[in-house]
């Protein structure tokens, strides 16, 4: 009996306990997978920053409240014909509104960055005809990637019959006239205001302060 419980009794375990893990290593590792993906991930987006950027701006234009991440209609056809996507001959305004249409949600007036490289991709086959799929495409986002809308300079004023008319001095009248010299000049506050004349001369005498001249002439 003795001998049988001895054989009945449990194995021992021969493998060795594991030794606690380190807090600090397993945050250095997991910190390592980490950044590791980060780059990894921004080495893909950096692919596309050049063209994701031009994007933004072009969306962004002319609305303050715009973020960046969806592009209306109107600055659609702004970086087409600013990026010279449209040529006149291949690409229209009229295929850039139809691709525009076709891509953007049917309760949707924008498109977002995806939508908009899938416009790119519709209208390179028609910009690039006598390249392959993938090279068209290559060779449309070279043509925005890194642009920025082009803003018109300050628009000059258009002259009109009115207009030359409401700002020649030479024609106006009563107390308006009284305002400018004849050359046209403001007279300023005299033009304004009757000023008291005390050099002791009587009003409209031509001859004023050459006294002085004709006595010092004749001595």
């Amino acid at each position: 009996m003795a001998d049988n419980k001895a054989k009945s009794t449990k194995p021992v375990n021969k493998t060795p306990p594991k030794s606690p893990s380190d807090p600090a290593k397993d945050r250095a590792a997991k910190r390592l997978s980490y950044d590791s993906n980060s780059s990894h991930e921004g080495a893909i987006a950096g692919e596309l920053s050049a063209l994701e950027e031009a994007f933004r701006k072009f969306a962004i234009h002319g609305d303050t409240r715009a973020t960046g991440k969806e592009m209306h209609g109107k600055n659609w056809s702004k970086l087409c014909k600013d990026c010279h996507v449209i040529d006149g001959k291949n690409v229209t305004i009229t295929d850039v509104d139809i691709v525009f249409s076709k891509i953007k949600g049917k309760s949707s007036r924008t498109i977002t960055f995806e939508q908009f490289k899938e416009a790119l991709q519709e209208l390179s086959k028609k910009r690039f005809k006598d390249k392959s799929d993938e090279e068209a495409v290559q060779e449309i986002y070279k043509l925005i990637e890194g642009k920025a809308p082009i803003i018109s300079g300050v628009t000059k004023a258009i002259s009109s019959p009115t207009v030359s008319r409401l700002t020649d001095t030479s024609k106006f009248t009563g107390s308006h006239k009284e305002r400018f010299d004849p050359s046209g000049k403001g007279k300023g506050k005299a033009g304004r205001e009757d000023l008291v004349d005390d050099s002791g001369y009587v009003s409209g005498y031509k001859h004023a302060g050459t006294y002085d001249h004709k006595v010092q002439g004749s001595k």
